[in-house]
């Protein structure tokens, strides 16, 4: 796998500069996360609720890697997130989130397989919404959200 240099010289400069930051709460503040591509917000959205989801249905007890993984996939599936934003969207979220949404709702990427158009797009405005705070740091918000939108997938999924 080819690394992209930018404007690092070489891999171990690359990997020397992690090595620096460590965490993300050491990376450069100067990152404008209202600038940043949302599909990059996405990305990091997108592996911070699979993560958090498995963590939280590991909470619970024991359970076979098999069940682990049909029940987080389907929690973190694209349907399951654009219902729980759905939901997001009328009970707790500012306008400014909002706005962080239709970012990554808008931006041009390319569909998945399982999902159609408007509850794919919904999901990566989801995912980008999650990114946007993790990158920024805000804990304290992240974590409401990913709770409320969790228990709304449960419960959810409990009622169908």
């Amino acid at each position: 796998m080819e690394v992209v240099m930018n404007k690092f010289t070489s891999k171990k400069e690359l990997f020397q500069r992690i090595l620096d930051l460590k965490t993300l709460e050491k990376a450069p503040k100067n990152l404008d996360l209202k600038t940043v591509n949302p599909l990059v917000l996405a990305h990091i959205g997108d592996a911070y609720f699979s993560l958090f989801v498995r963590q939280k249905i590991i909470s619970f007890g024991e359970i076979k890697i098999n069940d682990l993984h049909k029940i987080s996939a389907e929690m973190v599936s694209a349907a399951s997130q654009k219902t729980a934003y759905e939901f997001l969207e009328q009970n707790i979220l500012t306008e400014e989130e909002k706005e962080i949404f239709r970012r990554g709702r808008n931006a041009k990427s390319h569909l998945k397989k399982n999902a159609t158009v408007a509850v794919y797009h919904a999901s990566t405005g989801f995912e980008a919404l999650l990114g946007f705070y993790f990158l920024k740091g805000e804990k304290e918000r992240l974590e409401e959200i990913v709770e409320a939108a969790f228990w709304f997938i449960v419960e959810n999924y409990v009622e169908e």
